[in-house]
Order: structure tokens, then sequence, then C-alpha cells
């Protein structure tokens, strides 16, 4: 992550509004019927904590890392105004260890800022830091996305697609991948038609 990159977020993630909203990510929500009545959960660069606090909300030990501190000073507070407690740390993705068997959950939810060799090392990481059993809840842009220009990273090699997850996940129990358009509507940040990919995995 640049200087350049790195200022860019502090000052989106400056606004007093919460820039994704404080709701957590629909296709994350609609997945509260998989989640573990308890355990651990990793938030991958959860920024200003929505999806963080939603998981402490259901319950789980929540650990959520981000590399803005701004962000994290605003997921904090929204934690404190649910409610709830999350752990928080300030670190790029690049830079996390992946303890290896950690977690019950890891919420990957449009984190397409790493380029291909810095995403095989998450994707990596996220296979090693599972529990054996544990929940894989990931949702990104497919290339598509860059036509429609409503978020997201410019770089199409940055983007999902089926066979990429298919690939980096197939040692997983089970995958389900599904892939569509839709009307996003997730603060002033995730706002228009997006074309989407999701995935749900058990390790």
């Amino acid at each position: 992550m640049t200087i350049n990159e790195y200022e860019r977020w502090e000052s989106r993630f400056a606004d007093p509004d919460y820039i994704f909203g404080t709701a957590p990510n629909t296709f994350l929500a609609a997945r509260k019927h998989l989640l573990p009545k308890q355990g651990r959960a990793l938030a991958i660069a959860d920024g200003e904590g929505r999806n963080g606090v939603w998981l402490a909300e259901q319950g789980l030990d929540v650990l959520a890392f981000d590399f803005s501190p701004t962000a994290q000073a605003k997921a904090q507070a929204l934690a404190r105004s649910r409610g709830v407690t999350i752990t928080t740390r300030l670190l790029q993705v690049a830079d996390y260890e992946w303890p290896p068997d950690a977690f019950d959950v890891v919420a990957d939810i449009f984190t397409q800022f790493s380029d291909p060799a810095e995403r095989a090392g998450k994707f990596a990481g996220i296979r090693r830091t599972l529990k054996p059993g544990g929940l894989l809840l990931l949702q990104g842009y497919r290339p598509e996305q860059i036509a429609y220009g409503s978020g997201g990273p410019k770089a199409p090699e940055n983007m999902y697609t089926r066979a990429l997850l298919e690939r980096e996940f197939a040692a997983f129990e089970r995958i389900e991948i599904a892939e569509y358009d839709i009307e996003m509507r997730e603060g002033s940040a995730h706002s228009g038609m997006s074309a989407v990919i999701d995935l749900v995995g058990r390790k």
C-alpha cells in the first residue's frame, strides 16, 4: 500500500459519516443462519467496522483489522454504540500473520486492493487461519464492474472470477459461488449497479 493510497483512504474515512454505512454487508447478513452460535471471527480489512460489529452482535469474538487508524476509531465507536466489543488491529492485509486454525468464521468483503501476488498470499492465509469446518464468507467485484464504475478498484486484474475462486478454494469441503449484477446501496461509497461474485465455503 503506497503512502498516497494510505492518505486517500484516511481522507475518505475522515468523513464524519460512515462511507459504507453502518449496516452489515447485505450478502454477509443474509448468511446469518450459517454462523456458529459462538466462536472467533476474523473481519479482513474491515474499515469502519460495519461487518465486524455485526458479527460481534451475533455472539462471536471478533478480530477486525485495517490499515486506517481513522477507520478503526470509527469501528470502535460503532461497537460502543451497539453495546458490543471488538478487537481491532492496525495493519495491512499483506502484513497479517494468519495464525493456523484460529478462526471459526472469516469475512472477506470487498477487499480487492491487493494485486494478484498479494491476493494469492491473502487467500493462502485464509485457508490456513480457518479452523477445520470453519466458514468463509467472501464477496467481491467481477471484472465487469469496471464498466459500471460504481465502486472498487480500477484494475481488472484485482477482480474475482469463478475460475479464480474455484481454484483457490478447491480443497474446501464445499463451496457455493454466485455471480450476479445488483443495485448496491451500502453507504455513499457502495452505491449503484454492481457486478459481484459471492463465495460461501467450508474448510
